[in-house]
């Protein structure tokens, strides 16, 4: 691997003080750059705040203001030639871009993605099950790749538009791997089909759960970790920069690789730091995947707490923690009342008796409706299932909901078409 972990906070202080230069010195090659960092910025002062400053933040609606067929030619800074491949965007609003990573960047792509397993415990001795999706998006290529780079053998499943569900159970259950790799709501699909199908997932060989690009709430992960018997760990990465950490044995926060990665946490309004346990929005300046595409300063969306020090001990802890406060999830407004998304998928995930969901708000006779879709865990009974759904989110979000008890397996059929599962949909007219 082309960097090695570093030893202490004040290597990774050194390192990014000379990064940063180079950060700085490839936006300035960028005509997009030109003119948004002042010429006069000084290389000598970039640890000071008040000269850091002066490059400005740059956020998502900026960079789609430059038109599609020009990002290429105006925002990166890389020659044909040079080019490796290309990786999508993962904003699910607007079109997506595409962003391109040369040679010279994918040595630092695939060492993030291999850090992930070296940060959750894996070894030479385990062989991996991997559900992410392959193709465009990088997260499932890179992942096997870095895998067999640390000679961790990979079963290349992909997600379930590429190996259907029933599939990926049978697989898991024949070859007996001890990893599991996949969007924690696809696991959770996975799980609901192999309970359907009589298959002893919890007394099975995986281990090891390792997931990324969805958020994962206390509740999601005791559900999951329940159906599958195996420690979950979360890993948190962006298109635009590359994976930035992971989860050690405390599942405390992501360890962020700051050797790779410069990170601000700053106030959403002011874009002044926050204090250490405050929220604040993430914003991040790549180190090393930089040579085609400049981001620098660049506003994740993500609100985050920063703690310069987790619980899990060994060579990862020598960086920086930050969790995710969940508050950028989405919400509906149903007939005056705010429901958060992470709120109610938590209050659901709490349920014993809930195995999936699903909720749609609809239109019935010119009013709003709440319909919630359920499929039932083991014996439970299903019209006391319904019963008590009713009764408890009556109380809890002060909505009527219709409850429709579903058979095992109907929505992880249909989550798996679209790979991410979509539980919250508006079909109001």
């Amino acid at each position: 691997m082309p960097l090695g972990l570093p030893a202490s906070r004040a290597d990774i202080d050194n390192l990014q003080r000379e990064r940063k230069k180079v950060a700085v010195e490839r936006a300035l090659a960028s005509p997009f750059h030109q003119g948004r960092i002042p010429k006069d910025i000084n290389f000598d002062k970039l640890d000071d705040f008040d000269e850091w400053q002066r490059i400005p933040i740059l956020d998502k609606e900026t960079l789609r203001a430059i038109p599609r067929d020009q990002f290429m030619g105006r925002f990166c800074s890389a020659a044909s030639r040079d080019i490796a491949e290309l990786w999508r965007s993962g904003g699910s609003t607007g079109a997506p871009l595409f962003y391109p990573r040369t040679f010279e960047d994918m040595k630092y792509g695939r060492l993030s993605f291999a850090r992930v397993f070296q940060c959750a415990g894996a070894s030479e001795e385990d062989l991996a099950h991997i559900s992410f999706p392959l193709g465009i998006h990088p997260v499932g290529h890179l992942m096997a790749r870095a895998a067999q780079h640390l000679n961790i053998g990979v079963n290349w499943a992909g997600a379930g538009n590429s190996t259907p569900s029933e599939a990926q159970i049978n697989l898991i259950d024949m070859l007996q791997p001890t990893i599991w790799m996949g969007m924690s709501s696809y696991g959770l699909h996975l799980a609901n089909m192999a309970e359907a199908a009589d298959i002893d997932l919890p007394g099975n060989s995986v281990n090891r759960l390792i997931c990324s690009a969805e958020q994962v709430t206390d509740a999601k992960r005791a559900k999951i970790e329940r159906m599958w018997g195996a420690k979950l760990y979360d890993s948190f990465g962006m298109t635009e920069a590359g994976m930035m950490g992971c989860e050690g044995e405390a599942r405390d926060g992501f360890h962020v690789w700051t050797d790779m990665y410069f990170i601000e946490v700053l106030h959403p309004d002011t874009y002044l730091p926050v204090a250490e346990g405050e929220t604040g929005t993430l914003v991040v300046t790549p180190l090393w995947t930089n040579n085609a595409t400049p981001f620098i300063r660049w506003n994740s969306g993500d609100l985050v707490t920063y703690r310069a020090q987790g619980d899990s001990d060994g060579p990862f802890s020598v960086f920086p923690m930050i969790k995710h406060t969940h508050r950028t999830a989405g919400f509906f407004k149903i007939r005056g009342v705010n429901m958060n998304h992470t709120e109610f998928e938590d209050f659901m995930f709490r349920q014993q008796d809930v195995g999936d969901f699903k909720v749609e708000l609809v239109t019935e006779n010119d009013l709003e409706a709440l319909q919630v879709f359920v499929e039932t865990s083991g014996g439970s009974e299903p019209e006391a299932v319904r019963t008590v759904l009713q009764d408890s989110i009556k109380s809890t979000f002060e909505v009527t909901a219709s409850i429709d008890i579903l058979e095992r397996g109907t929505l992880a059929r249909e989550f798996e078409a679209s790979v991410k599962a979509q539980r919250f949909i508006d079909k109001r007219v």
